[in-house]
Order: structure tokens, then sequence, then C-alpha cells
């Protein structure tokens, strides 16, 4: 779903060119969506909150995992304290993103004594479900990714389901070489999206996937 938001009058003869253009592909190609887009849009929000929840919980576990194994070279989670963005994660929540990690997650799961917190927590905190961590080659990715059994391979991530992909030659294969590593797009780049599967079976498989890595040119 949607929408494009334009002031309601603006004396711009570019703003009106664009507004008309607006009118008319909207009449022309009937710009709505179906019938059963709206179901699916409405059934999927009714859980959302349920689901982005449990998206960051698994995440952070995840995401802790990976950084605790030495073969890891580094892991971008904006939720991990050791992150250098996790100042910023932290001020950019939401409110009620942010009374939830205060009230609920870090007094249950994280052990803290403290329900409302001005500074970022100690022990990092759920910050969506999407992970980057480097490993030292291509082929060490590939043989993470083709050694999970709840992470599938996908070209497009977000989903319920957990999924990982390798962008230097899925999603960014067309770029040079040389542009992606300068963007950080190296070969042992994964990305992981978390899913809200059981986060001990999703533990369990990102370890055994790294025990497999660890064996590539032993």
């Amino acid at each position: 779903m949607g929408a494009l938001i334009l002031p309601p009058s603006s004396s711009s003869p570019r703003l009106k060119a664009f507004k008309d253009k607006l009118r008319f592909l909207q009449n022309a190609t009937g710009a709505i969506p179906s019938p059963y887009d709206c179901w699916l849009a409405q059934h999927g929000a009714k859980t959302l909150g349920l689901r982005m929840r449990q998206h960051g919980l698994n995440a952070l576990k995840v995401a802790k995992i990976l950084r605790s194994n030495p073969l890891v070279e580094e892991v971008m989670y904006p939720g991990l304290e050791s992150s250098e963005r996790y100042e910023l994660a932290w001020r950019n929540l939401s409110s009620h993103a942010r009374r939830w990690i205060e009230g609920d997650v870090l007094l249950r799961d994280l052990h803290h004594s403290s329900s409302s917190l001005s500074e970022p927590p100690e022990g990092g905190f759920p910050f969506s479900g999407m992970i980057s961590f480097r490993l030292p080659s291509y082929q060490h990715a590939v043989t993470f990714l083709t050694s999970t059994r709840l992470f599938t391979l996908a070209e497009s991530l977000g989903g319920v389901e957990s999924l990982a992909e390798h962008p230097a030659s899925m999603t960014h294969a067309g770029i040079p070489k040389e542009e992606r590593e300068a963007l950080g797009i190296t070969d042992g780049l994964v990305r992981l999206s978390v899913g809200i599967e059981d986060v001990e079976d999703l533990v369990r498989d990102v370890r055994e996937a790294l025990e497999k890595c660890a064996r590539v040119g032993v």
C-alpha cells in the first residue's frame, strides 16, 4: 500500500503539471488496490505489532550469536551495543517502541532493573529484523547460505519466514566490484531477514552453518 500526498494548492506551475499528470494516470489506469490487496493489507495489519516485536527479539539474539563467533569479521545491527549507530538507533525509536522496550523487553528479557532509560541500555535492544554481517570470503558466504535450513535464500527480503541473501552476487551484482567494495559490499557480506520462528531454532541454524564455514579451506 502507500499514499502520495501533495499540498492542496500551489502557485507553482511545475507542481500543478505534476498534479494534472497524476490525476490523468489515476483516471486512466485505476491507481487503486484491488479488493484482495486491501484484504491482505488489513489482514496483515492486525498482527503487525506482534510480528515486528518478534522480528526484533529474534534478530537481537541472532546478532549476538554472530558477534560472538570469531569467524565473523563484522556484524551490522544498530541494536547491538557494539554498533557505531547504537545511540542514534536508540534516539530514533518511536515513542511506542521505546515504551515497549523499556517496560517489557528490558525487564523480562534483558534483565534490567530500570523501566525508564534516557540512554541506550547495556546488552542491546531489538531494532528490526534486518542484520548484515561479514565473513572472510565469498566461499565462506556461499557455505553459510547453502548450509542454513531455516534461512531461505531470497532476492527480496522481508516476511514472517527467515530469509538470507548475498548482495555481491544477487541484488548488487550489476555494480562493478571496485564500486561495490568501496560501498562496503564485499564478497563475504551476507544479509539476513530474521523471521518469527522459534528463536532457539534460528540460533541453532546459524551456529551449525558457521561451524561448516569454519571448515572452509581446511
